[in-house]
């Protein structure tokens, strides 16, 4: 079995936290231009009129990737990366990190672990996960979404700068901005994603297809991956345009979504699913992969320090 075995003793709550945030933050790091191609696909024509809609200026996964390197530089694809690093560190440690152990409350500690708990502790944690870092979502979404701007003309030039200014523009709520869109998108991923990865991961193991090692998490990851993209994507679109959205350009987000569909039908909701696929895809291989790595080596490290005491 390639990486690290199993331990005998399962890994703490702290061991998750640390671990989902740190796993999390690796896949960022291979990821990011994706989720950044995905932003620019999501509010691409939401400035333009019905005949402006035919010449676009994104198409694609890998062209939107190579328009942004070949007119803004290879660091477009990182922009907002900082904000995102940040996002994960807060967010995933607690959607993916406290999971288990909200889990085992609903079911107190039960060895029988229903789909409602499970879907109830993943639509817990996401929500508990939304309300702590929504701020860093924003700014990072603000971030990738933004032109190659330079002088006065650049929206931010800084994470912090982006932090105050929005603040100082649109208040605290501006930083919160789109936090009921986001509740429910993060409700609907976290249940589609660490449940779907939950129950094929179970199922795997149950009937012997494969033991608790890298090609089962692989597996489980992309399955989790593709259904995660096919529920979320109308709300992530949604979300995304929202939260970029200047000050009363949109009255709610129910309102960006009839406008959205008013003005560019319903395929506007899967606007970016490509990226979206390959990036959720990617992510959760790489965010699963190291999570059951990380679990496993700081389990073996916090043993031998308690047995060196």
């Amino acid at each position: 079995m390639v990486g690290f075995k199993p331990t005998d003793v399962p890994p703490t709550a702290t061991v998750k936290f640390i671990g989902a945030g740190t796993a999390a933050c690796i896949a960022d790091l291979f990821t990011f231009p994706l989720d950044t191609a995905k932003v620019r696909l999501q509010i691409q024509g939401e400035s333009k009129s019905a005949a402006e809609m035919t010449n676009l200026k994104y198409r694609g996964v890998f062209g939107t990737m190579a328009t942004m390197v070949k007119n803004e530089g290879p660091r477009s694809l990182y922009s907002g990366l900082v904000a995102g690093l940040q996002r994960q560190m807060s967010f995933a440690s607690v959607r993916i990190g406290l999971y288990d152990s909200v889990k085992q409350f609903y079911t107190k500690g039960s060895e029988h672990v229903s789909i409602g708990s499970r879907l109830l502790a993943g639509s817990t944690t996401g929500a508990m996960a939304v309300a702590f870092a929504q701020p860093t979502d924003v700014v990072k979404v603000r971030f990738q979404a933004q032109a190659n701007l330079s002088g006065p003309n650049r929206r931010y030039n800084g994470t912090i700068e982006a932090y105050k200014t929005i603040a100082k523009e649109e208040g605290l709520r501006g930083l919160w901005k789109g936090t009921l869109p986001n509740i429910a998108r993060n409700a609907i991923v976290n249940c589609t994603e660490l449940v779907t990865y939950d129950l094929i991961k179970d199922l795997l193991l149950k009937n012997g297809l494969l033991t608790d090692n890298l090609p089962c998490h692989f597996s489980s990851a992309i399955g989790a991956g593709f259904c995660t993209t096919v529920i979320a994507s109308p709300v992530d679109v949604v979300k995304t345009r929202y939260m970029n959205s200047a000050p009363g350009r949109y009255n709610s987000a129910l309102n960006c979504a009839v406008t959205m569909f008013t003005k560019e039908g319903g395929t506007a909701f899967y606007k970016g699913f490509m990226p979206s696929f390959l990036r959720l895809g990617s992510w959760n291989i790489v965010m699963f992969i190291t999570y059951e790595q990380l679990k496993r080596a700081l389990m073996v490290v916090k043993l031998s320090r308690e047995s060196s005491l």
